[in-house]
């Protein structure tokens, strides 16, 4: 086979969805730290099934139609930051095989390297040994392969995959903490399986099943025994002169959506107030700008252009511009000034930030993380010009970008990584500040927290000196396990030393698994044993986690 069809891409698609599903459960137990929340195998399974939902009712005689619903599906399902990567691939690929009639060798290879650059750029800081390293890898020696006659699909795919379980299982050389956990990576091991699935679903073959002895390196870096540290319009003083308005229509086949996005980065050199939006059908664009001729001759080579409009704002359009922002300005009188939206896990955290004027709860957090869309739609239903977002989770954070990019209204991400850093966030919050302001403070607000958790372990490992057996009572803070027994009271008091230090308050935040007067006793513990400190004690209702532990 040289090439296939849209209809075998489709069946392909569905090979990948489903051994992400069958292989669920073994992916998220690559996580590196031996707690309830290894995830990444569901984030990219929910991922991929919204993908296939989407698609379901396409006509996969057309591919460039199939890869864009797939890619949109994708994105309304993506979970997590594996979920979000992963949609940022399937992206790359709805942009390379965009008014394809079907996939050759080399038609895939460049959709693997869109994929991959797409992928790259969505992330702030990408870092090797990650998922991303595993696709980059693919692409390359897909483009390599791409080169050679003769060569069938199936085996291009093959070799292919052969790449990405290679550079996989050197993944631990890259980031030692992977190392130290004993596993390759996770999001890297799911982008193999859903390749997998897809060249068992062209050959016919089964669904592969992972063989648990691959996830772990398949030797030991070396020094992999060392302890591991873990680790971002003013009218009279007006810019741009003339409001340039038109159409393109009758775009060039050749013209993909990728075009369209550099069209829209170049308008934003030459101008300001920019809006390019419509599809590879029509394009609506309004730029104000000293050169609209400019903007004419790069709108030209997507199309033909109708409907054009340049007025200059300073003579003649002040009225009508004065109208639009009337307009505007009143509809935002319709919206609220401000927001607040917290993603949280427990009937107790979702008190306390409503308690603390959030608006908008998201069931959320370690073991199951809100897809960017989830976060959009919490966003909309606050009906609010400026919107504060707490992902309260450093897996949730790159979703909650994302979403900011999709909504309508000023949205804040503040990078809050735990729910005690949200909640440091909330109660700063002020309706007096300004947006900025209320940023800053939110923002700076939990930089000196120091907070922990207590859980119980689902695998056993040895890990910064701590050899942990399944069932354990452990305590993490600063991402390294501080403390580990039996006894949930021991362990907490253990892991509390090792943030209570200088601080004036330690709160707890007890679990669904706690009762009140378990918790009550610990708080007594405490208040014994550090009588300068202030104990509190709230009922959070959080799963798998006894107790979270801040400490300001």
């Amino acid at each position: 086979m040289n090439v296939i069809d849209g209809y075998t891409y489709k069946n392909m698609l569905a090979g990948g969805a489903k051994a992400l599903e069958i292989n669920r459960p073994v992916i998220d137990e690559l996580n590196v730290f031996p707690v309830p929340d290894g995830d990444t195998g569901t984030n990219m399974s929910l991922t991929m099934a919204a993908a296939m939902r989407e698609i379901a009712p396409v006509d996969a005689g057309d591919i460039g139609e199939l890869a864009l619903a797939f890619s949109k599906g994708a994105l309304k399902g993506a979970r997590g930051n594996s979920g979000v990567i992963l949609s940022q691939i399937v992206k790359g690929f709805a942009v390379a095989l965009d008014a394809k009639e079907s996939v050759d060798r080399k038609t895939f290879a460049a959709a693997l390297k869109c994929g991959t650059e797409i992928a790259y750029g969505a992330v702030t800081k990408p870092k090797e040994g990650t998922i991303l390293t595993v696709v980059r890898v693919m692409a390359e020696t897909a483009a390599s392969l791409a080169k050679k006659r003769g060569m069938e699909f199936e085996d291009f795919l093959a070799e292919v995959i052969k790449a990405g379980e290679a550079i996989l299982q050197k993944t631990p050389e890259m980031l030692p903490v992977l190392a130290k956990a004993g596993v390759v990576d996770a999001g890297g091991r799911g982008l193999v399986t859903v390749m997998q699935g897809m060249y068992a679903a062209l050959t016919g073959g089964e669904i592969p099943v992972i063989d648990p002895a691959k996830t772990a390196p398949a030797e030991q870096p070396a020094g992999g025994s060392k302890e591991f540290v873990s680790l971002d319009n003013d009218y009279e003083n007006i810019t741009f002169q003339y409001c340039t308005e038109f159409f393109i229509t009758h775009l060039k086949t050749a013209v993909t959506e990728s075009d369209i996005d550099k069209y829209r980065d170049y308008l934003m050199t030459i101008g300001d107030c920019v809006l390019v939006i419509g599809d590879l059908d029509l394009v609506k664009t309004h730029v104000h700008t000293n050169d609209p001729d400019r903007a004419l001759k790069a709108a030209l080579k997507l199309g033909e252009l109708d409907s054009i409009k340049i007025e200059n704002m300073m003579e003649q359009h002040r009225k009508i511009v004065g109208e639009r922002e009337g307009a505007a300005e009143k509809q935002k009188k319709e919206l609220k000034p401000y927001a607040m939206v917290a993603v949280c896990a427990g009937d107790g955290m979702r008190a306390i930030f409503k308690d603390l004027a959030v608006d908008v709860t998201i069931e959320g957090g370690q073991t199951m993380n809100p897809s960017v869309y989830d976060i959009l739609g919490a966003i909309n239903s606050t009906k609010a010009k400026d919107v504060f977002v707490l992902p309260n989770n450093s897996n949730i954070i790159l979703a909650a970008q994302q979403a900011k990019e999709l909504a309508d209204v000023n949205v804040h991400v503040i990078p809050t990584t735990c729910m005690p850093e949200g909640i440091a966030a909330a109660i700063v919050f002020s309706p007096e500040m300004s947006p900025e302001e209320n940023y800053s403070a939110m923002s700076a607000s939990f930089t000196e927290l120091k907070t922990a958790e207590v859980t119980h372990a689902v695998r056993s490992t040895r890990m910064n000196g701590f050899s942990v057996k399944e069932g354990d009572v452990i305590g993490i803070a600063d991402k390294k396990i501080v403390a580990k027994s039996a006894s949930v009271s021991e362990t907490t008091l253990e892991t509390a030393a090792k943030i209570a230090g200088d601080a004036e308050m330690l709160t707890l935040y007890y679990g669904a698994d706690v009762e009140a007067s378990d918790a009550e006793r610990m708080a007594a513990k405490l208040e014994e044993r550090y009588p300068d400190l202030e104990i509190a004690a709230y009922y959070g209702g959080q799963p798998h986690y006894y107790y979270i532990i801040s400490a300001e």
